[in-house]
């Protein structure tokens, strides 16, 4: 079984439940940041692009490693606002419903997965 989907004010409310058995283990949040995440997401897309054509033509191999080292910060940016609003919100209610230790350990887990 399956535990209950978290509702998260911060986060908005949880989407309705999957309707087939195989996204039923599928939590899923709406994004308070949803336009400007994906704003990111796609400029990154575009860095990355970017490189693929320095590396096409044989541009010099500092100056993708630059490009690499900014794509990885916008990246690393992404997630820290993710990590920001998923324990502002879906953490915090945790914690006020019941505790959280739960979402604290999913928490703890992810965290070391970020560095």
């Amino acid at each position: 079984m399956t535990s209950p989907r978290r509702k998260c004010e911060f986060c908005a409310a949880a989407t309705e439940a999957a309707s087939s058995a195989d996204e039923s283990d599928v939590r899923r949040v709406v994004q308070p940041r949803k336009k400007a995440l994906l704003n990111r997401l796609n400029r990154i897309n575009g860095q990355v692009n970017g490189i693929g054509q320095m590396i096409e033509q044989d541009r010099y191999c500092v100056d993708i490693l630059n490009q690499i080292s900014a794509a990885r910060s916008a990246l690393n940016a992404v997630a820290n606002q993710l990590l920001a609003d998923h324990t502002n919100g879906c953490v915090r209610k945790a914690v006020l419903d019941d505790g959280g230790e739960a979402a604290i350990a999913e928490l703890l887990q992810v965290i070391p997965r970020m560095r």
